[in-house]
C-alpha cells in the first residue's frame, strides 16, 4: 500500500507540473546550521568570550546535512528528497576591541550538493551537485554586563546576511536577511550554559509543500562540564526556529525546524581548538536533516590580562600659588592674591603684604617669604620650622632632627621607615624571611616570605601541595606553591635534578599509601614538565608512610605527614648531599 502511495504521489507531482508548465524557480537559504562566531566554545551558541583589545579569531567549521529537505505522506514517509546532501565548509573570522566589542563574518562554502529534479505545487526545482557559496554573514556583537566566565554575562547583536547564494541550490535567499539578538552565557563551577533568541527578518518568504517560510523567531540553548583541566567542554545544543509567516501554523512540525547536536569542543593546542559533534532533527520542518553532522578547528589566541593603564586626564587651568586666580589671568602667579578689578593687581597680594602671607610687611618678620602671624615678633610671619626639611613642621614631626614620612600614628609621623632589606615594602621587624623578598601572610611566621624557596638542599614550600582526597588529581588551591616552585627552577638552571617526593600518614593500608604518595609525586612532576620544566631535571618517588615528619596520633601530625617535598640532587651536573631534617 505504501509503495501505491508513493507511486501515486511522485506521478501527482509529475501531472501537476507539466499541466501548469511551472517555471524553474528558485529555493531558498535552506541549511539551518548557523555556526557561532568565531572564538566561542559552542557550535551555534556563543559563549561570549569578548576579551582582549585587538584579538583576532579564525577557524573553519565543516557541515554535512542528510536529507534537509524531502516529501513526506501521510504516514511520515519519504516520497522524494528534492535535497539529498548538503556539505557546507564554513569559513570565519571575528575581533574583539576594548573587551566589549566583537565583529565577525562568515562565508558558507557549498562543498557538496546533490538534489533531485521535481515540483512542489507550482515550484519546480532542477537537479545539481554543483559547488557554490552561501549567503555571507556579517555582524557585531557588545557585552552589556558581566565577565567572561563570571555566573551570568549578556550580550546584543546584529547579522547581516548578504545574498551572495544559489536559490537554485538552496545555498541563497536571494535577498538580504537582517537577524538581531540577544545571548547570555556563564559559568558555576565546572557547568557552563549559553543561550540565544533573536528575530530572523527575511526579505525572501513563500510556501512550500504547504509549509510557509520568511522571518522567524530564533533561539538555541546549550549547557555542558568542563573537563581535563578546563580543556574540554562537553555537552548538548538545541536550536530551532519557527516562522511568522502563518499565524494559524506557529509552533508547527512543518514551520518550526528543531535540532539537537551532542558534541565537545577541546584546546588542542595552544590557542588552538577542536570540535565534533552530531545529531538529529526533532521535526520535520523545511531545512531540518535526518541526521546532521559538524566538525570544526580553530585559532583563538589566548587572552593577555595585562592592561595598559587608562590615559591620564586632560590637565586644566592651573593656579600654581593656590588663590583662586587662574594663572593665565594672575598679574602675580607664584604668590598668593586676591581678585581686582585692575588686571596688572589681579591675583596679587594686598598692598603693604609683598610675600601675601596675611602678615602685613612692618609687623612680618620675614616679608620675603610666606608665614603664619605668632605672638612672637621674631617669628610673626614667618614659615614654621621644618628643621629635617622632610616637610613636616617640628611641632607635628615625631623626628624632627631627621628626615621622614608622613604617617597616621603621631608616634611615627615625620620618622625614617623601618629598614627593608629585602625590599618587599615588609619591615624587618615585621618580616619572618627578612632577606628574601615575599608576599604578606596574616600568619606571622610566614609574613614576608616566598611561597618556595631553595634552602638546605630543598626547594621549601610555605604551603602543602593539596590533592582531591584518596587521589592524586592536584586541586586548583595549589596552583600558586606550584607556580612558586615552577619560577624557583626557571631562576636556578643550575638546579640540574630535583627529586619530587609524596608522603601520607600512617592511616590506611602501607602499600596503597606508598602507591598514592608515588602517584601523587608523579602528578607534581607532569604539571611542572607541562608548564616548560624539561623532563631530565625531573624524578620522582613515593615513601607512603615510611618517613613521617611528626607523630601521627594527632590531626595536626598528620596533617603534616601528608606532604610533598622537593629534593635537589644535582646541582650543575654535580651530586648534593641529601639535607639533614
Amino acid at each position: 500500500m505504501k509503495s501505491l502511495l508513493r507511486a501515486a504521489a511522485a506521478a501527482a507531482t509529475t501531472l501537476v507540473a507539466a499541466s501548469a508548465a511551472a517555471q524553474t524557480e528558485g529555493g531558498f537559504s535552506l541549511d539551518r546550521f548557523d555556526p557561532s562566531e568565531r572564538g566561542s566554545s559552542w557550535f551555534t551558541v556563543e559563549s561570549l568570550d569578548l576579551r582582549g583589545n585587538g584579538r583576532p579569531a579564525v577557524g573553519l567549521v565543516l557541515d554535512w546535512g542528510y536529507r534537509p529537505l524531502g516529501l513526506y505522506d501521510e504516514d511520515g514517509e519519504l516520497l522524494v528528497a528534492i535535497v539529498e546532501h548538503q556539505v557546507f565548509a564554513h569559513l570565519g573570522a571575528s575581533y574583539v576591541l576594548w573587551d566589549r566589542v566583537r565583529f565577525g563574518v562568515n562565508l558558507p562554502l557549498a562543498a557538496y550538493l546533490e538534489t533531485s529534479e521535481g515540483a512542489v505545487g507550482n515550484q519546480s526545482f532542477d537537479s545539481t551537485d554543483s559547488q557554490t557559496v552561501g549567503d555571507a554573514r556579517v555582524g557585531g556583537d557588545v557585552r552589556l554586563f558581566g565577565a567572561h566566565g563570571g555566573l551570568v554575562t549578556g550580550a546584543a547583536g546584529l547579522q547581516l546576511y548578504l545574498p551572495t547564494g544559489s536559490r537554485a541550490a538552496f545555498t541563497g535567499d536571494g535577498k538580504v536577511r537582517v537577524h538581531p539578538r540577544l545571548m547570555i552565557a556563564g559559568r558555576a563551577g565546572q557547568l557552563e550554559y549559553g543561550a540565544k533568541l533573536g528575530f530572523a527578518y527575511r526579505a525572501q518568504s513563500g510556501e512550500l509543500d504547504g509549509a510557509a517560510f520568511g522571518s522567524e523567531a530564533t533561539w538555541s540553548a546549550a549547557a555542558g562540564v568542563r573537563l581535563w583541566e578546563d580543556r574540554l567542554l562537553v555537552g548538548p545544543e538545541l536550536y530551532g526556529s519557527t516562522s511568522v509567516e502563518d499565524a494559524d501554523a506557529l509552533f508547527g512540525r512543518r514551520t518550526s525546524p528543531v535540532e539537537l547536536i551532542v558534541g565537545g569542543h577541546a584546546d588542542v593546542a595552544k590557542d588552538w581548538r577542536a570540535g565534533v559533534g552530531v545529531g538529529p532533527g526533532l521535526t520535520r520542518g523545511l531545512g531540518t536533516p535526518t541526521v546532521r553532522v559538524l566538525a570544526s578547528v580553530e585559532w583563538t589566541p589566548s587572552v593577555e590580562e595585562a592592561k595598559a593603564p587608562p590615559p591620564p586626564p586632560p590637565p586644566g587651568p592651573k593656579d600654581r600659588d593656590g588663590d583662586g586666580v587662574f594663572d593665565a589671568d594672575d598679574a602675580c602667579p607664584d604668590v598668593a592674591g586676591e581678585a581686582n578689578e585692575d588686571k596688572a593687581k589681579h591675583g596679587c597680594p594686598p598692598p603693604g603684604d609683598q610675600d601675601g602671607d596675611g602678615v602685613k610687611d612692618d609687623a612680618d618678620a620675614c616679608v620675603d617669604v610666606p608665614g603664619e602671624r605668632t605672638e612672637d615678633a621674631k617669628t610673626n610671619g614667618c614659615p614654621p620650622p621644618d628643621t629635617d626639611r622632610d616637610t613636616i613642621l617640628d611641632r607635628d614631626d615625631a623626628c624632627p632632627s631627621e628626615p621622614g614620612v608622613a604617617s597616621e600614628d603621631k608616634t611615627k609621623h615625620g620618622c625614617p621607615l623601618p629598614k627593608d632589606s629585602d625590599g618587599d615594602e615588609i619591615p624587618d621587624p615585621e618580616d619572618a624571611c627578612p632577606t628574601v623578598p615575599g608576599p604578606r601572610n596574616d600568619d606571622k611566621t610566614k609574613h614576608g616570605c616566598p611561597a618556595a624557596r631553595v634552602e638546605k638542599g630543598q626547594i621549601r614550600i610555605l604551603e602543602q601541595v593539596q590533592f582531591a582526597t584518596a587521589s592524586d588529581r592536584i586541586l586548583p588551591a595549589s596552583d600558586p606553591v606550584l607556580q612558586a616552585v615552577l619560577k624557583v627552577l626557571q631562576d636556578n638552571p643550575g638546579i640540574t635534578k630535583l627529586s619530587i617526593e609524596g608522603h601520607t600518614d600512617n592511616r590506611g593500608a602501607a602499600p596503597y599509601n606508598r602507591n598514592l604518595s608515588q602517584r601523587r609525586a608523579r602528578s607534581v612532576m607532569k604539571w611542572l614538565t607541562k608548564h616548560g620544566i624539561d623532563p631530565k631535571r625531573l624524578t620522582s618517588a613515593g615513601f607512603g608512610p615510611d618517613r613521617p615528619l611528626d607523630t601521627n596520633d594527632t590531626d595536626e601530625g598528620r596533617q603534616r605527614n601528608r606532604r610533598v617535598e622537593f629534593h635537589i640532587r644535582e646541582e650543575n651536573g654535580k651530586p648534593v648531599e641529601a639535607a639533614k631534617e
